[in-house]
């Protein structure tokens, strides 16, 4: 399937400046902690100092998870279950369970 066929079907979502201005933070952040993550094995830097900013990456990459995922049951999902559709909640239960493995 070539490029743009893909671009022309990808779904998008209409976002807050709030809510952009708060993934988009949160998400700098983690990449902070992956490029600290990287420089301290390049300088040698303890293994347990290493797991414990490996573990404050993770708990700062489910912090991002969780709130876009209550954004989005508290808006794509409820909108369309007010609606009379259950599709997206079928989707974000699939969704769920590929989070939880």
């Amino acid at each position: 399937m070539d490029t743009e066929a893909e671009c022309s079907c990808m779904r998008t979502k209409e976002r807050s400046e709030e809510e952009l201005r708060d993934l988009v933070h949160r998400l700098n952040r983690v990449e902070g902690q992956i490029r600290g993550i990287k420089g301290m094995l390049e300088k040698d830097a303890y293994c347990v100092d290493i797991l414990n900013q490996v573990a404050a990456a993770s708990s700062a990459l489910n912090s991002f998870t969780r709130v876009l995922l209550e954004n989005h049951m508290r808006s794509c999902v409820a909108e369309d279950i007010r609606e009379g559709r259950d599709e997206k909640l079928e989707e974000v239960l699939k969704t769920l369970q590929k989070l939880m493995k």
